[in-house]
């Protein structure tokens, strides 16, 4: 890497839909072993509780978390959880560097659901979607299976809260995009290669965290050390 120990900012983690926490043990610790300083957050809108939170609860979520990190922080957010990121960062303050692994890089306006016509209900929670396929193609039997097993719902009001600030406008941001990704709409991947600041590649399914950590634990010291240009 080529950021010093002493400047280096703390790394925040943001899960996506239907996940938590858990989906970076993995990567976690490997980071942390590479000197980095990393928190997590659990975002309340996943949660088996008939969907009651939302897009504006998680990024409270992220923003209080953000207020406790002493000093800079870059935030990696998978999937949905670029959604309350970029609602969120750019008012923090401290927010150095945004990476939106294949993540939604919105518009302010825009929901998840409106991004891609998705038509909602109007409340309550989705069931996690075929994940063996969708989320875990490139993991075992055996650890696709623990996964799925850890998977809750996803409050809907989460999909259609749409974003009131986008902050990978004013905060320099990467996309990491997933090459055997078979979730991620292909206009959003479109998107963010032109919204991003620059752009990397794995050639993982939609959640390397779990299928390779150690590429993407190397990918994010690489992106982190080495921060796009202001846009």
């Amino acid at each position: 890497m080529t950021s010093s120990e002493g400047n280096r900012p703390e790394l925040l983690l943001v899960h996506g839909a239907w996940h938590g926490s858990w989906c970076w043990r993995a990567v976690e610790p490997l980071l942390i072993a590479d000197g980095w300083n990393v928190s997590t957050v659990d975002l309340p809108s996943a949660a088996d509780n008939g969907g009651v939170a939302g897009m504006y609860d998680d990024a409270e979520v992220i923003r209080e978390r953000l207020a406790a990190a002493n000093g800079t922080v870059a935030v990696v957010a998978h999937s949905y959880g670029g959604v309350p990121t970029s609602q969120v960062a750019a008012e923090a303050g401290n927010v150095s560097q945004l990476v939106y692994l294949a993540s939604h890089m919105l518009e302010v306006g825009e929901s998840v659901a409106s991004s891609v016509s998705w038509d909602l209900p109007t409340e309550g929670a989705l069931p996690p979607p075929p994940a063996r396929e969708a989320l875990f193609a490139d993991l075992s039997d055996e650890e696709a299976a623990w996964a799925e097993a850890q998977l809750v719902p996803q409050s809907i009001r989460a999909f259609t809260e749409p974003l009131t600030t986008a902050a990978w406008k004013t905060i320099p941001s990467a996309f990491v995009r997933c090459e055997e990704d078979q979730v991620f709409p292909p206009v959003l991947d479109e998107r963010a290669h032109e919204r991003a600041g620059a752009v990397y590649r794995l050639p993982s399914s939609h959640s390397p965290f779990l299928s390779m950590p150690e590429e993407l634990a190397a990918l994010i010291g690489r992106i982190v050390g080495t921060a796009p240009a202001d846009r």
